[in-house]
């Protein structure tokens, strides 16, 4: 007998007829005699459409209440799919996240997990029900609000909650069989992983594969959760995230990753001293604007211009912030462009050879496409280009770096 947490996303559970397929299959994982708990998206579209009206409403809105609206999707939810677990003969119950409970701080929109206490989810699975938990939700314990874990937070609910369950491991069913190369729809010949180093998935992850969030992945690293990408809709092996150590071959890259979510952000003009950037990133870190990617010019006539990377949704809290201490910074102008994509490749055999930024740059340069801005670790190299090139790019670098799978 195993235990296991199944994680079904937004499109898994987009009506009805989905709800029942999903709860047929957490039956058959019941009848096997596995111990089963089940996490659980809003309905495909419902979140998108309450994020919606919040920022119709306020674009700077007041992000406890902001999550007090979008935690209702997931509720809806776990609601039906126990009534429809129950309707097939399986014992069930809904549970939200303040009801576990799962613990967070109060960074509302953000939250990080601190704490599950999963005893009374274990002794109702031991007794033979299936607790049915509403992803991507906690609550903050000091001022008993509901908070939210970010977009994709399901995965780290799930996540979560498979390490403080001490599940065997946790299945994350999505609208795609597996982790691949790349995006299927911008290259069909991308190809199946049947495993992937929870590094890598952690690389592809925060560069913009949809696959897994990226907390979720970070967490299943730290925790040695093992999680299994499968498919909600066909029945067919899955791809595996796991120790390096289980990969017997390792390829000089895994994947090739974009993400069109990315607002590029430059300070013209900004006084070249000591402390400048560090003032410009606190200001940003104390409204929770996370920043990726950093370029600074060399100085000259005593400035320099800063160039760096938010989340698109972060992009007017960022410039609000920053207008706010520009009197203070000093710097002459600040320029923001939506109309950027990241792409990255990834892989950890990057660590032992020479010469793979090299491909990408020569790659992208025989298609006329220009490199803004690049980052690199040590498993990973990205670059920002304009957003019109994001397929041109990604097919280029899969062909350059041998990824591509047979036609048809």
């Amino acid at each position: 007998m195993a235990r296991i947490v199944m994680k079904f996303g937004g499109t898994s559970v987009a009506d009805l007829d989905r709800i029942r397929t999903v709860a047929g299959r957490v039956k058959r994982e019941v009848e096997a005699g596995n111990q089963v708990a089940v996490v659980v998206s809003a309905m495909a579209g419902a979140t998108n459409q309450l994020v919606r009206w919040c920022q119709d409403l306020s674009p700077l809105h007041d992000a406890r209440e902001y999550d007090t609206v979008v935690a209702t999707g997931e509720q809806v939810t776990i609601g039906l799919l126990a009534i429809a677990l129950q309707a097939v003969g399986v014992e069930a119950r809904s549970w939200q996240g303040w009801q576990v409970p799962i613990l967070t701080d109060s960074a509302h929109g953000k939250a990080r997990v601190e704490g599950i206490d999963g005893s009374e989810l274990v002794r109702r699975m031991e007794a033979g029900q299936v607790p049915v938990v509403a992803g991507f939700q906690g609550v903050e314990p000091e001022r008993n609000r509901v908070t939210t874990l970010g977009r994709g937070g399901s995965d780290l609910s799930a996540v979560a909650l498979a390490a403080a369950l001490k599940a065997d491991r946790c299945d994350i069913y999505t609208d795609v069989d597996g982790i691949y190369t790349t995006d299927p729809r911008i290259v069909p010949r991308a190809r199946k992983l049947e495993r992937v180093s929870y590094e890598e998935m952690l690389e592809l992850a925060s560069v913009g594969a949809k696959v897994l969030q990226t907390r979720s992945v970070e967490l299943a690293m730290k925790q040695r959760v093992r999680v299994q990408v499968l498919s909600s809709f066909e029945d067919k092996p899955g791809s595996l995230v796991v120790d390096e150590d289980e990969i017997v071959e390792q390829p000089l890259v895994s994947g090739i990753a974009y993400s069109r979510d990315d607002a590029k952000v430059t300070l013209r003009r900004v006084p070249d001293r000591p402390g400048v950037a560090a003032r410009v990133f606190d200001a940003l870190a104390g409204a929770n604007v996370n920043v990726d990617m950093i370029v600074q010019n060399v100085g000259a006539d005593g400035t320099t211009d800063m160039t760096f990377t938010v989340g698109k949704a972060d992009l007017a809290r960022a410039q609000d912030v920053l207008g706010r201490v520009r009197e203070e910074l000093g710097y002459e102008a600040l320029l923001a462009d939506p109309e950027v994509a990241k792409i990255s490749v990834v892989g950890i055999g990057m660590r032992s050879h020479a010469g793979v930024a090299t491909t990408m740059f020569r790659a992208l340069a025989e298609k006329g496409i220009n490199i803004q801005v690049i980052s690199t670790s040590e498993i990973k190299v990205s670059v920002l280009v304009g957003a019109e090139y994001t397929e041109l790019a990604v097919r280029a670098l899969h062909t350059a770096y041998g990824l591509d799978g047979p036609a048809g």
